[in-house]
């Protein structure tokens, strides 16, 4: 039963490894992915850098529109590409990153022009608790057991039904004032989703250490980096949102 529930992160579905890997000569190690990992967050890095420029030397947002929106619809039409082709991940993994880069370099450079200091608090918060939690897993502090998963799934299910009700409602008038600002319910709010979006890397590391104890194939090292680079960037954004709603109350 605990083998068939997903992760929240629907890049790392557990059922992928339910196959048989018998025949795979090159198999999937945890070093492989860690290294793909560090080329993913280059990659992020290198385009998030540049459209950054881009937007402090013009100090418009329409001078980085269209890569805004480049990286968000071309980084989500990416993602579902390899969440139903995962072989393709070493080629689409990396162009992910790319888009993803474009789009978060310009969101980022908003928030700190409004708010200075605001990205790099973000990112170290970020890459602090990915750290953190990465050692609570591994001294075993966190058991990934099956309530754990259906608490995470549960919670991230509603928090995304929450975020496309919102999207829709949008278009007829009706915003949520209190969720998106920053008073007492917006910041509660988004408290409760950083650490939901938080608790995804713990599946994320389960599904990565699951595939390795498989033997899944090599291109899953790939496939696993991808799902673990979502979840930071889904992190990144909602620090970045929470810290934005705490600056707007000074």
């Amino acid at each position: 039963m605990a083998q068939l529930i997903k992760t929240s992160n629907p890049a790392l579905n557990q059922k992928i490894f339910q196959g048989q890997f018998s025949g795979v000569q090159e198999v999937m190690t945890l070093n492989g992915t860690v290294n793909k990992t560090g080329v993913l967050l280059l990659c992020t890095v290198a385009t998030s850098v540049w459209t950054w420029r881009l937007f402090m030397q013009s100090h418009s947002l329409a001078s980085i529109l269209p890569l805004l929106w480049l990286g968000t619809i071309g980084g989500l039409i990416v993602a579902v590409v390899t969440i139903f082709k995962k072989e393709w991940s070493p080629v689409t993994a990396p162009l992910y990153a790319l888009l993803e880069g474009l789009a978060l370099g310009g969101i980022s450079a908003t928030f700190e022009v409004r708010f200075p200091g605001i990205a790099m608090q973000s990112v170290a918060l970020t890459f602090g608790t990915l750290f953190v939690l990465l050692l609570a897993y591994r001294l075993g502090w966190i058991p990934v057991t099956q309530k754990f998963r259906l608490g995470v799934v549960a919670a991230t299910g509603a928090i995304m039904l929450f975020y496309l009700a919102e999207i829709v409602m949008g278009f007829f008038g009706v915003h949520f004032a209190s969720v998106n600002g920053s008073g007492l319910i917006g910041i509660g709010f988004s408290v409760v989703v950083v650490i939901v979006a938080a608790l995804n890397l713990v599946l994320d590391f389960d599904f990565i250490e699951s595939g390795v104890r498989a033997g899944a194939p090599r291109y899953m090292e790939w496939y696993g980096a991808f799902g673990l680079i979502v979840t930071l960037i889904w992190l990144y954004l909602e620090i970045l949102r929470l810290l934005s709603k705490l600056n707007s109350r000074n």
